[in-house]
């Protein structure tokens, strides 16, 4: 399934609060348990840098995905480089993206981990900025496809990629709260006073 357009709503809706942050803004803490604004978009401009790099050249070095301190101008380039590799992606060929597995992917699959990521750390930052952020509803239905095969178990902690599940019992993925339940995001999570 082709998702690239669906991933340029998520990125828009992420990039509206990347645009807003200011220096005395990274030093927030952020839902993601330890880290703090800047890291959180250090994170995500080298992911977006390494999975732009792999997308167009089948694969990158682990190197790709390093951290990379946040600017606008580092967030900008990462953003469009990212859109620009989906655009022009083959979506018949495979992908290796290192931080994920070593074994190639198919194109369609590493675009939407890439969307499921993009919407929940658009969230992550929008509450760390102290606002809501809900996607639009056919991104948030493409974000839950893809959240739910990932099993709640130590596994998800130790590769790094997930808290466990908040709450008791399955999270409801037909909801936006729900997704992020079981993503390990709790939806009441409030910035400290």
């Amino acid at each position: 399934m082709d998702h690239r357009h669906l991933f340029h709503e998520a990125m828009q809706g992420t990039d509206a609060h990347v645009r807003t942050v200011t220096d005395a803004d990274l030093a927030r803490p952020t839902p993601c348990e330890g880290w703090t604004v800047a890291d959180l978009l250090a994170h995500m401009i080298g992911q977006q840098d390494g999975w732009a790099a792999a997308v167009a050249d089948g694969d990158a070095p682990e190197s790709a995905y390093a951290p990379v301190p946040f600017t606008q101008e580092a967030w900008r380039a990462s953003a469009e480089a990212l859109l620009h590799a989906f655009d022009g992606a083959d979506l018949a060929a495979t992908v290796v993206v290192r931080e994920l597995m070593p074994r190639p992917l198919p194109a369609p699959v590493v675009i939407g981990a890439q969307l499921l990521d993009t919407a929940v750390h658009g969230w992550d930052l929008a509450r760390a900025l102290g606002r809501d952020h809900t996607p639009p509803e056919p991104v948030v239905a493409a974000v839950a496809a893809a959240a739910g095969p990932i099993p709640d178990d130590e596994s998800r902690v130790t590769q790094g990629f997930f808290a466990r599940a908040v709450g008791d019992g399955p999270a409801d993925l037909s909801t936006w709260p729900g997704v992020l339940a079981h993503l390990g995001r709790d939806p009441g999570w409030q910035p400290p006073a």
